[in-house]
């Protein structure tokens, strides 16, 4: 075979989508499962209540500091992109729901100082994790700040009481919103993909970062339907949070949390 006849197989190959299913992985859960995780989750709420509200209003609280924090330095125009982004580290934040979660299911007593003082079996790794979801997060605000620019030049942001109005009055608003939400969904969609399942991976196994991440990655396109289910779920809860000016975080917040272990056990140890 002379040189002229070998090829390369990233150039010469290609793969379909059907190559990238793994039946390991496919659970076949109802696309609704979620509420059953949801379920467990209020049940493990409702374990020793105060640990999970305490920890809810703790999450509250921050939110709260950084929302004023961003108002009071004039950085209101990344307001609306960090609650989308906040999204993206909430993962990394429930690290204690999922503990009490985990405690619960093996019989164990477990308390809020417990759940602030969290030994993953992945060690460090967490941490690694939890710094590449904050880029990620600062990746977004920073596109999110490039979009204004683009449909509305390099101007000073008219402030939260007249941002709506332009963004819904002005044919420039609606083409940022449109273009935006598609963005915004892609930076979203990647970003649960590798983290819903990488933080409870990294609490419960010893594997690193990437690994965990990645195997995230496997497991939610190998059983999609219920999660994006899972996702629009979360999504609403979100928007309730939002909607009741971050309150419900107090209540919603744990309830994720504890849902989310649950679903980490469905469908990353179905065997457990």
């Amino acid at each position: 075979m002379g040189e002229a006849d070998e090829s390369y197989w990233l150039l010469s190959e290609t793969s379909g989508i059907g190559e990238t299913r793994d039946p390991k992985l496919q659970r076949h859960l109802p696309v609704l499962e979620g509420l059953r995780w949801l379920a467990a989750g209020w049940r493990d709420f409702w374990t020793h209540p105060a640990s999970s509200l305490a920890y809810g209003v703790g999450v509250f609280v921050l939110s709260v500091a950084f929302v004023w924090t961003l108002v009071e330095f004039g950085r209101d125009y990344i307001l609306f992109p960090s609650l989308a982004g906040f999204l993206i580290v909430a993962p990394f934040l429930a690290i204690g729901l999922y503990e009490k979660s985990r405690a619960i299911g093996e019989g164990r007593e477990i308390g809020l100082a417990s759940m602030l003082h969290v030994r993953p079996r992945a060690g460090e790794q967490i941490f690694f994790t939890g710094l590449l979801l904050c880029l990620l997060m600062l990746l977004w605000m920073r596109a999110a700040v490039l979009l204004w620019a683009l449909f509305f030049g390099v101007t000073a942001f008219p402030g939260l009481d007249n941002v709506i109005g332009i963004l819904i009055g002005t044919p420039s608003g609606w083409a940022m919103l449109i273009i935006g939400t598609a963005i915004g969904g892609l930076f979203a969609s990647f970003a649960f993909s590798i983290s819903v399942f990488a933080v409870p991976m990294l609490l419960d196994r010893r594997v690193d970062a990437l690994t965990a991440m990645a195997t995230s990655m496997k497991l939610v396109w190998n059983n999609l339907p219920p999660m994006i289910a899972w996702g629009a779920m979360v999504l609403v809860l979100f928007g309730i949070c939002v909607a009741t000016g971050l309150i419900g975080m107090i209540v919603i917040f744990p309830l994720l949390g504890h849902a989310t272990w649950h679903a980490y056990r469905a469908v990353a140890r179905p065997e457990a």
